[in-house]
């Protein structure tokens, strides 16, 4: 009679992780960082990404029960197919509120920690050398997620005080890509890295000469079209298709990437920031003297007195008592 396979959950895995070496924990973290790829990656692969030898990662099938690597990948795969939260890939139907808190936390936390281990130095700082000398920087998406980080971007660089453009539409980029020239960079988001009509703008500026950037997934056809890629890989949401890991990835690449930039655009561009950030806590629309308000006296002077609506409203108070 043939032997029960063992029972292989992704929850089996976090809960027996800390109880392995340190190189099997590595693999787990890989595993259940994505489960999907890991499946269908090779054992090779699987140690490049953990970091550690092949033999490692047979041990560690073997800790679970499983006689090969094929065994175990097979299970994992079936668990997959019949199991998993439709609502986020770390949490159940029956989590509590703290147990929902804590897994999507530590979610993101892994995702941001991963990105920082894998983002190549020399690539930010080749990507930011591109767009400190561009005589003009237009930033390409579609869709609502990669729009509001290509906003963003453009937001940015604005600030600092280059030429930027965010496009959405088809036909403008088109007519930007075969506007920008050698000296432009067309700056294309998209973490499907797939949508047609973006791919086709990006080749058409690469054609013009212009330097094409994309932060997206690896390996995705907007990847392999880009003079420069800053690749994000986060594990596949449950809901979205680009989830809120993707969003925090890609921010945390815009937010690295503008730091970067500024300190080799030099000293003004920091001093016009700070200036901007003044005027528009003065002049801004949440500001008082914008909605008509007088600011507390603190807030102006930080001598503790009085500000004359103030006196005036503590006479009437005191005329009417």
């Amino acid at each position: 009679m043939p032997m029960t396979a063992p029972m292989l959950t992704l929850q089996l895995l976090q809960r027996q992780k800390d109880a392995l070496p340190l190189a099997q924990r590595q693999v787990i973290d890989v595993i259940l960082r994505d489960p999907g790829a890991a499946v269908l990656a090779t054992v090779e692969q699987l140690a490049a990404q953990a970091g550690v030898s092949m033999p490692t990662i047979v041990r560690m099938c073997r800790r679970f029960g499983f006689d090969s690597v094929r065994e175990f990948m097979v299970a994992l795969a079936q668990t997959l197919a019949v199991s998993g939260s439709h609502l986020h890939r770390s949490v159940e139907a029956e989590d509590p509120t703290d147990a929902v808190i804590s897994k999507i936390t530590h979610a993101a936390a892994s995702a941001l920690t991963h990105l920082g281990r894998s983002l190549d130095p020399a690539r930010i700082d080749e990507v930011a050398a591109a767009m400190a000398r561009a005589s003009r920087i237009d930033c390409y998406s579609v869709g609502a997620a990669s729009s509001f980080m290509t906003q963003e971007l453009q937001s940015r660089l604005f600030r600092l005080g280059l030429t930027a453009n965010a496009i959405f539409d088809a036909h403008q980029q088109l007519v930007s890509a075969s506007t920008l020239g050698k000296d432009g960079v067309a700056f294309v988001i998209s973490h499907v890295g797939r949508m047609p009509y973006t791919l086709e703008a990006a080749r058409f500026a690469r054609e013009h000469g212009a330097t094409v950037v994309a932060l997206t997934q690896p390996d995705t056809p907007l990847a392999e079209l880009a003079d420069l890629l800053l690749p994000v890989s986060v594990p596949q949401d449950a809901v979205m298709r680009v989830g809120t890991e993707a969003y925090l990835a890609h921010l945390m690449v815009i937010e690295i990437l503008m730091v970067r930039l500024a300190q080799i655009l030099g000293p003004r561009v920091v001093s016009d920031m700070q200036q901007y950030k003044r005027l528009l806590e003065t002049h801004g629309f949440d500001s008082y003297e914008y909605m008509g308000f007088q600011q507390p006296v603190q807030a102006r002077h930080g001598d503790g007195k009085e500000s004359r609506s103030g006196t005036v409203g503590a006479k009437a108070r005191r005329k009417v008592e």
